[in-house]
């Protein structure tokens, strides 16, 4: 899905391939997730002027990925704006163009790269009652749908905009790692049938709910979900700690 056949070299003159960061969700697990290949990691993070996520939360998506990656080379993160595309909504083949015009970070021979992508708009599936918050689509490539995202949070009776983001964040990041049966393979029988590959654990971050505005009102606690038992063992599984 979304794949091009051009290749590029970075400014460093190493060569890169578009292509191996641009495959299937979840097909990344072991590379992400484990040392073997990939020493490093380096995630860009692109946003929308005006719509730049906080920097706890920015933290935050890093500390989870520390936690559950093995990377002995660490993670870095790069971080910029770009204009918005006077868009309201977007499809994910809109958003994958924007990545495509717009991503400068690809695998090399040891350092795997993450494109986070901070939009100023809503996802097209948004309906009268239900709202996405944000969408893994490639192998290492997830986006965060700032505006709907921002208009949930801050608020009375809403959740603060820091927690929100890193739910959403880490919950996204769960998805390019393999989870739920989607890469790492399960451990235990744990998949939302009703909610393909998420967890059917409602306290766990990979319930389905943590990416739609049907999670916001069960953030009372001041913290984000963390992924249950079941998920982790997924992952150490599969590389990961």
């Amino acid at each position: 899905m979304f794949v091009s056949c051009s290749k590029e070299d970075d400014l460093s003159g190493t060569a890169v391939n578009p292509n191996t960061n641009k495959q299937t969700t979840g097909s990344s697990s072991n590379d992400l997730l484990s040392d073997k290949k990939f020493k490093s990691m380096i995630v860009e993070v692109v946003y929308v002027d005006g719509f730049e996520p906080s920097a706890t939360a920015i933290t935050n998506f890093v500390s989870f990925l520390g936690a559950r990656t093995y990377k002995p080379n660490g993670i870095i993160v790069i971080k910029r704006a770009i204009p918005s595309s006077g868009k309201a909504t977007f499809t994910v083949t809109e958003i994958a163009a924007i990545e495509d015009a717009n991503r400068t970070k690809y695998n090399t021979s040891d350092q795997i790269a993450v494109w986070c992508f901070f939009v100023d708009g809503k996802s097209v599936l948004d309906t009268s009652t239900s709202v996405i918050l944000g969408e893994s689509y490639r192998n290492t490539s997830f986006v965060i749908f700032e505006k709907t995202v921002q208009g949930l949070s801050d608020s009375p009776l809403e959740p603060s905009r820091n927690l929100l983001e890193t739910t959403v964040i880490t919950h996204e990041s769960g998805h390019i790692l393999g989870l739920t049966n989607l890469g790492a393979p399960m451990q235990t029988d744990h998949e939302d049938t009703a909610h393909p590959k998420h967890c059917n654990v409602s306290s766990c971050l990979m319930y389905w709910a943590s990416e739609t505005g049907h999670g916001t009102s069960n953030m009372g606690s001041g913290t984000a979900p963390q992924l249950d038992s079941q998920c982790l063992a997924d992952l150490r599984a599969n590389g990961g700690r």
